[in-house]
């Protein structure tokens, strides 16, 4: 697993920061009242601004797709009640987007 993760000010502590470096995965977020500041890239500045669209997607599939059940029977049927949630959401004609200028564009590094 390796990656970016986007994430409140709250969810900040030096233990889950060094955790999820273990594994690649770089913790972004805003800096509080209390901390350093630290350095940020700019497309991390827009995606942290944009972050409240990835919430808004999380919110639909989870409830107009109704991904989350907690009561599977079986892995099979947890898989399937995943992607046909997904597979519907995929279908909707009107979704929200994240909406990047070219110059942001050009800031994504894969």
């Amino acid at each position: 697993m390796y990656g970016k993760l986007y994430a409140d000010k709250g969810y900040i502590g030096k233990k889950l920061n060094e955790k999820l470096a273990a594994h690649d995965v770089d913790l972004v977020t805003t800096v509080r009242k209390n901390m350093k500041a630290k350095a940020m890239s700019v497309f991390d500045r827009a995606m942290l601004s944009k972050r409240y669209i990835i919430e808004t997607i999380n919110d639909q599939l989870k409830n107009i797709s109704q991904i989350e059940h907690s009561r599977h029977r079986s892995e099979a049927g947890f898989m399937l009640n995943v992607i046909s949630g997904i597979v519907a959401y995929c279908l909707k004609k009107q979704k929200p987007r994240i909406k990047l200028s070219p110059s942001e564009f050009g800031l994504m590094s894969i």
